[in-house]
Parts: C-alpha cells; structure tokens; sequence
C-alpha cells in the first residue's frame, strides 16, 4: 500500500510539473503564438469586424512586430482589451503584450514595461465639417461637447473650465461612438477626445467632420509588456524602429486614417530605459 501511495504522489507530482510548463511561461501564449490584448471597438484602431477578423492601426503594428519576433500570421491571437484590465492582462500572462491606446505613464511603468512609443497623439477636438467657430480648446468654452463616460478627456475640460461648465455644455456618453450622431444632428458641436480615436471614427464618414488638429495633451502610445521582461521589450524596440523606416508605420497610418493621416505624419521616437 506504502509504494502504491508514492507512486500515486509521484504521477501526480509529475502531471502538476507538465501543467506548469505548459503553460507557466509563455505568457498567455498557448506555447506558439503571440497573443495581443487589443481594443475591439475603436475604428482606425482595434475594430473587430463582422467575419471576426480584426483591423486597425493597433492590429498593424501587432503584427508586424509579431512578424518580427518570428510569429507567422496565423500563429497571431487577438483578445480583447479593455482600459481597466490591461495591466492585468500583462501580469496574469493572458497575453504577450497589450497594444490598445495604451499611453505611457511613470505610474504604469511601476506595474508593466513599455517598449515604444509607436504612436504620439493628444487630446484634440472633431467638429463638423462646416463649422469653423472651433479651432482651439478655448473655443469650446461656450460650446456643447460631448465625451466618454469614465474618460480623462472630459476630465481635462472640466478641470479647465470648471463644474459650472460640465453641468451646462458637457454631454457623457458610454463611448466616443455614441457621441458622433449627436455631432451629426447638432445635439453637440464637438466631441474631444485623443486625435487618433476622433480621426478613427471621422474616416468612417468621409467629408462629413473636421479634425482641429490643435492638441492640447500628449498621449505616447506603448506596446505593454511583463515588467521584468527586458529582454522582450528591447527586441519589440528594435521592431518598431524597423516599422518606421522601412515604410510599414506609414502604410499603416494611411490605411488607417485616410484623409486624417495627415495630422500622423512622424514617427516618435522610441524611448529606452
């Protein structure tokens, strides 16, 4: 009975091990693959569509940088990505890396590392096309303005122009995609939010709105990774600066943004720490 007992410890003791490599260290990655926590509703950016393929600036850069780490495209996972979770993401190993209007921060880079920025936006302001009363913050001080609720960005115009302000001219709603028909229909004159996202939804509606093109923050875009994986990071750093100067960053932001590109036109660049 003795022996069967540690035999019995044994096997398990063995499957526990196999369990573990399986799955301890490749970060949510299912041995091979490359799994990318990216936004699923932000058009230009993450947008999942409706045969379930995804498409975006985002999702271009995910994949060339997955190229790049040596991940065929079909060795590539997509999984959604929310602003609350992303740092979870990274630290449970659900995914490789996040790549979702993920801005760098001094508090962030306690929690995860960053490779890049890819991406330096800001908080800017989309009008309709035929309205030339709005061409800086300022002027949205006597406007109605819509925005995201739970976002910094209407959190910035408040802080700005105060409470008084928010109760009389701020409409929330639950995503800057709820906001454009208000835009469309006069509900709003202005939505304010990064340049990236506004220019992302705009393009859907060619000729219809106007970019300011007037950002009032800055916002630099990193691929999130596991924090003490230096190693990884470097190797992403060296992806993106390859995606900017072999012609891909700029294809991408073309394809992307349309007539909107405009305002993407230099790569940042990429910070190393």
């Amino acid at each position: 009975m003795r022996v069967r007992r540690i035999g019995a410890v044994v096997i398990a003791a063995a499957a526990a091990l196999a369990g573990l490599t399986a799955c301890g260290d490749d970060g949510g990655s299912g041995g091979d693959k490359f799994v990318v926590g990216i936004k699923v509703d932000q058009p230009g950016l993450g947008q999942k569509q409706p045969d379930g393929s995804f498409k975006g600036f985002d999702v271009d850069v995910a994949r060339y940088i997955a190229k790049e780490l040596g991940y065929a495209d079909d060795k590539i996972e997509f999984k959604e990505a929310i602003s609350a979770n992303r740092e979870s993401f990274i630290q449970q190993g659900q995914v490789n890396a996040v790549i979702a209007t993920y801005s760098i921060t001094d508090d962030r880079k306690k929690k995860v590392a960053f490779a890049g920025p890819y991406l330096v936006t800001g908080q800017d302001i989309l009008t309709r096309a035929d309205d030339t009363t709005i061409n800086s913050v300022e002027d949205l001080k006597t406007k109605k303005v819509c925005g995201a609720q739970g976002s910094s960005s209407p959190a910035r115009l408040v802080e700005k122009f105060g409470d008084e302000w928010k109760s009389g001219f701020l409409t929330e709603q639950q995503g800057y995609g709820a906001c454009l028909p208000l835009l469309e229909n006069k509900q709003v004159d202005a939505i304010s939010t990064d340049a990236t996202i506004l220019a992302g939804f705009a393009t859907q509606s060619p000729g219809k709105f106007r970019l300011v093109g007037q950002p009032f923050s800055e916002e630099k875009y990193g691929i999130g990774l596991k924090l003490e994986d230096t190693e990884t990071r470097e190797k992403v750093n060296a992806a993106v600066e390859k995606m900017f100067t072999d012609g891909s960053w700029k294809k991408a932001i073309d394809d992307n943004f349309g007539e909107f590109g405009k305002f993407f036109t230099n790569p940042p660049a990429v910070e190393r720490y």
